[in-house]
Order: C-alpha cells, then sequence, then structure tokens
C-alpha cells in the first residue's frame, strides 16, 4: 500500500505543478514577445485545452470502460446546438446553460447507447460512426427549423462570471483551462472509487466482471451518459469562443481525432490525454509553415507511434499489492466470490516468504474457476 500512497502523492504535485506552470504561461509569452502579447499562441492553447476535455470526456468511455466509440463528435455537437439555440432564442446566459447542455448530450447519450451495448468490439465502433453521421445529417438539413441548416447559428453571446464578460483569447485561456483542472480532478477522484474500479474491470474481463456480481451493462452506459455529459460541456465553451457554430464543425473527422487523442496519449491515463492534445493540436502548428507536408510527417509520426508503442505515451500504470503485506488482509467465506472493494486473489498464511509474488490489482476469474464456483 505504500506503494500506491506515493503513486498518488506523485500525481497530485506533479498535477499542481503542471496547472501552476500553466496559470503562468501567459504572462510568460507576453513577456517573451511572441507575436506581440502571445494572442496567437494563447489562441493555440485554448484549442488544445478544448480537446482535452474532450478527450477525457471519452477516456471515460475508450479508456476506463474499453468501449470503442468514434460517435464522440454527437455529444459535442448536441451541447453545443444546445447552448447555441437557448442563447440566441431565449436569451439564457451562456454558463446557465452549461448544466442543460451537458444533460441534454447526457440524454441523448442514454437513448441512443440503451439498445447497442450489448454489441462490443468492432460492431460497436461501426455503429458510433452511424451515429455522429446521423447528427451531422440532421444538423446540415435544419430538421425542425431550429439548426440553421448548413449556415448554422450565428451571434452566440460570451460568457459572463459576475458580470464580468470573457472576451479575450487570455480571458478563455483561464476559463477553460480551470475546466480542464475541475475536470481532472474529479475524473481523478472517479479512478479511484467504486465506480472507477468497476469500469476498470469491467475492461479487463466482463466476464470476470459479472461473475463478481457487477453488473456490467449499467457501468457501460453510466460511462457513456458521463462522457457524453462533459462533452456537451465542452460543446458550450466551443460555442461561447466561436460566436458560430456549423454541421461542418462536428464531422466524423473530429471524432477520429478524439480517438486518436486518447489512444496515442494513453487510453485511460488523464496525463496521457492531455499529452495526446498538446501533440496532436499543438505540434501540427509548429509545421504550419510546411503547409500540406506537414501531414506527411503527422501520419507517419502516428504509424511509428503505433508500432514501437502502441500502449500510448503516458499509459496508465495498473495497482500493484505486494502480496506479503496484503496476507490475511482479505476474507471471503469458502466457495464465495469477494465483492469488488476486496480483490479476487487468495493467499495461504504459510506460503514461503521468498515465493510472494507482486499481484498487479485483482486477477480475473478463469472459466474453470467461475464453474467451480457456480
Amino acid at each position: 500500500m505504500m506503494e500506491l500512497t506515493q503513486q498518488r502523492y506523485f500525481s497530485l504535485v506533479s498535477g499542481a505543478v503542471f496547472f501552476a506552470f500553466m496559470a503562468a504561461l501567459p504572462l510568460i509569452l507576453s513577456n517573451i514577445g511572441l507575436d506581440g502579447d502571445g494572442r496567437y499562441h494563447i489562441g493555440v492553447l485554448n484549442d488544445i485545452g478544448l480537446y482535452a476535455l474532450l478527450g477525457l470526456s471519452l477516456n471515460i468511455i475508450l479508456g476506463d470502460a474499453g468501449l470503442f466509440s468514434m460517435g464522440h463528435g454527437a455529444f459535442y455537437a448536441m451541447g453545443a446546438y444546445t447552448t447555441a439555440m437557448l442563447n440566441t432564442k431565449f436569451a439564457i446566459p451562456i454558463l446557465y446553460t452549461l448544466p442543460l447542455a451537458g444533460c441534454v448530450a447526457a440524454f441523448f447519450a442514454f437513448l441512443v447507447t440503451m439498445p447497442i451495448l450489448r454489441l462490443r468490439g468492432d460492431y460497436l465502433l461501426v455503429v458510433t460512426i452511424g451515429i455522429v453521421e446521423i447528427v451531422r445529417i440532421v444538423l446540415t438539413n435544419d430538421v425542425g427549423g431550429a439548426t440553421g441548416g448548413a449556415n448554422g447559428i450565428a451571434n452566440i453571446a460570451r460568457p459572463e462570471i459576475f458580470g464580468y464578460r470573457i472576451i479575450t483569447p487570455t480571458q478563455f485561456f483561464y476559463l477553460i483551462w480551470g475546466f480542464v483542472a475541475v475536470t481532472v480532478v474529479v475524473f481523478y477522484a472517479l479512478n479511484h472509487s467504486r465506480f472507477g474500479r468497476a469500469l476498470n474491470y469491467v475492461k479487463q474481463d466482463e466476464l470476470a466482471a459479472a461473475g463478481n456480481g457487477i453488473d456490467t451493462y449499467r457501468y457501460k452506459l453510466m460511462a457513456f451518459v458521463l462522457g457524453a455529459f462533459w462533452a456537451g460541456m465542452a460543446g458550450t465553451l466551443y460555442a461561447s469562443k466561436m460566436k458560430f457554430i456549423s454541421p461542418e464543425a462536428f464531422s466524423f473527422s473530429e471524432s477520429v481525432l478524439l480517438f486518436a487523442i486518447v489512444i496515442l496519449g494513453g487510453a485511460g491515463s488523464i496525463p496521457g490525454v492531455i499529452l495526446g492534445a498538446f501533440m496532436l493540436i499543438g505540434l501540427p502548428e509548429l509545421f504550419r509553415e510546411l503547409a500540406d507536408a506537414r501531414m506527411m510527417f503527422f501520419g507517419l509520426a502516428m504509424v511509428l507511434m503505433m508500432i514501437f508503442r502502441p500502449q500510448g505515451f503516458l499509459p496508465t500504470r495498473r495497482r500493484r499489492y505486494h502480496a506479503k503485506q496484503e496476507v490475511g488482509k482479505f476474507s471471503c467465506a469458502a466457495g464465495s466470490l469477494c465483492p469488488l472493494d476486496n480483490p479476487v486473489f487468495t493467499l495461504d498464511s504459510h506460503v514461503p516468504e521468498q515465493d510472494l509474488p507482486l499481484f498487479d490489482g485483482p486477477r480475473p476469474l478463469r472459466d474453470t474457476e467461475l464453474d467451480e464456483k457456480a
């Protein structure tokens, strides 16, 4: 358990240092004289922050629950259009629409994912691609006369906090990255909660998770709903930042980009997703002068990444329990399954000390063990 404590302490300290640096970054950029007051580079950082938010929301579905989804752009669009319509038609302040946009996206995710969660792997992936394309076509055709069709929705208001209107890129920087910091704290707490452990168990071995009493369907549905809720709120920030939205901003390519951010950064890893956003959104800006050639380098980098480091740049670290320290702490009745809060492994107290191994968290039960326990 000492190793777990040290890992969490390191995570907290490194996270605090990172966000402290990000808070000082606009001042640093303005002082070193990049493009005047650094507005362009701060704008790029704002885009990175938005994609980091979207990547973290997709990470709940793809990284933590292990569900292949390329339809995340649909939830993003639902949040953005909800904010745009409420603000332009009913003059509701932007920040008031933030939870409403999240709830609309979450409800939409609940409706469309309920019938498809029995699918797995590539089959689920194909269906989610269909969802994002259906949403784009509906928005483009202006079904119901509320989305503006291909022309989109313009004149979206800027957000205000206690009467203070957020207008400049620097002001949006602190709004967006402040939201990223809150997201990291919330998702870090979720990862170390019963909910996070259940999602991880479903990802590693769904059959074993079901055998241990976990309602796998309900947890997968909750992962989709939570990820969609956060993507909808990110859509609110995007709409207020751009002041104009159209269906082209939520195409299938956006969902592919979000998928790549999570996979290349490290599925299930919060720092990995943020790094992935910096790499896939920030690095192409460094090669903007190369025009079309930058996409060739970008594609080559992705191919090399999949060959030499398929687990991502910062993969998640599995919890490790030292058997010597854990002997006797977990007691389950003979012939029964342990609850989720107790890792599923048993050790005899007479095992020689030198033979005690390291366990990588809960060990999934094999089919033969499930048959014996049944």
